[in-house]
């Protein structure tokens, strides 16, 4: 039996992955073999010895110490790809948004409720009044997608399908999702090359060091007059300072973000919406039956699939009794963990490994069950952050 402790409101769809007769749920439940969650701050938690793995019903990760828990062998598993179609199709919201200047049109129409007058009156004011948001059509502008992965790639191709011309930059677009990409998406060298062009700029990247401010003033300036630029990616990948700057300026038409900041709640030329990118029925079954099988499958079989810390490791079992070790990335692991195996007279009958930039994972299945003094030895080895028999 295992016991997961779920933050936030997981979605019943996913949580019913977890079969009752083996697994116990609840917020309450301490020292964890699992944790589930959405938004939960985990950095200034405390995690018992029990804890085996966590997953997070989402793409980002950022909410997570994905390095403490690395330190410990712990995977720290996400859901990239299942709340993509929500994301999408909000960002092409978010472009007709701000094509038409949809927001200031619909506040000038509920302002008009104030001043009374008869329905003439009414229509006469509006047609006055609709010139100042004339907007323009999608078809012949050029959109950046910066990140071409499971959302980027979607916004790329329905944007495509509006008539747009898409220039894509993504320096680790994997083959998976080239293949996936419209054949009319043109791919830039560089992220100035892509945005120099653009009269549309989305960002689909996840926060990191290298993606804070990504685009910032300087980006900003080389871009051309008019530019509308959409986040629906993370808070902070776009310098808000120097958005507001350019705003402010008239080099720069409009700012369209899911992230509320006191910089661009007031501004009359951003649209802040409240963080509602994933927020679907579907979006939220999605990642949560996505991350609900790879937190059990590792339970059960220790495999690994989506785990932003781990390389990924599915190896059908060949015995009933298996031996999983998460080891400091070295490429001979895999060997010192076969040896201390052997020399403990455990009989392996299949072995498999992967390695990540940080862990080498190695599962070991065996013709009987590892004592306890193999696992201790194990566990003494250089190197060796976690061991567990499943």
């Amino acid at each position: 039996m295992f016991t997961v402790q779920i933050l936030n409101n997981i979605s019943a769809v996913g949580l019913a992955r977890l079969p009752r007769d083996r697994f116990t749920t609840g917020a309450d439940i301490s020292d964890p073999d699992a944790i589930l969650l959405r938004s939960a701050d985990l950095h200034k938690a405390t995690f018992g010895p029990s804890l085996k793995a966590i997953g997070r019903a989402g793409a980002g990760v950022n909410n997570i110490p994905v390095a403490a828990m690395t330190a410990r062998g712990i995977p720290v598993f996400n859901a990239p790809g299942a709340n993509a179609n929500a994301v999408k199709e909000l960002v092409i919201a978010g472009l007709i948004l701000a094509s038409r200047n949809i927001v200031p049109a619909v506040e000038f129409v509920r302002r008009l409720a104030d001043t009374g007058g008869s329905d003439a009156d009414l229509h006469k004011t509006v047609e006055a009044g609709k010139k100042a948001f004339a907007g323009t059509e999608l078809p012949g502008r050029t959109l950046a997608v910066i990140g071409l992965g499971a959302i980027g790639g979607r916004v790329a191709n329905a944007a495509v399908a509006l008539g747009m011309q898409v220039v894509g930059y993504d320096p680790r677009l994997t083959l998976d999702a080239a293949w996936q990409l419209s054949p009319a998406v043109v791919r830039a060298r560089s992220l100035d090359e892509a945005l120099r062009t653009a009269d549309f700029v989305t960002v689909h990247v996840p926060l990191s060091p290298s993606t804070r401010h990504m685009i910032d003033a300087d980006r900003l300036k080389a871009m051309k007059p008019r530019v509308v630029v959409l986040n629906f990616a993370r808070e902070g990948i776009v310098d808000e300072a120097a958005m507001v700057a350019s705003l402010d300026a008239s080099h720069a038409q409009a700012y369209i973000s899911d992230f509320p900041t006191t910089l661009t709640l007031r501004h009359p030329k951003c649209v802040s919406l409240p963080h509602l990118g994933a927020s679907t029925v579907e979006a939220e079954d999605n990642c949560a039956v996505m991350v609900a099988d790879q937190v059990r499958d590792f339970l059960d079989h220790g495999h690994v699939r989506n785990a932003v810390n781990f390389a990924e490791l599915v190896a059908p079992r060949q015995t009933a009794y298996r031996c999983a070790c998460a080891c400091a990335a070295s490429d001979q692991a895999a060997t010192r963990v076969s040896e201390a195996l052997t020399q403990a007279g455990v009989t392996i009958a299949g072995l498999a490994s992967a390695s990540s930039d940080s862990v080498t994972y190695v599962v070991a299945d065996t013709t009987a069950q590892v004592p306890s003094a193999a696992l201790e030895q194990l566990a003494s080895l250089e190197g060796v952050l976690m061991v567990r028999v499943i």
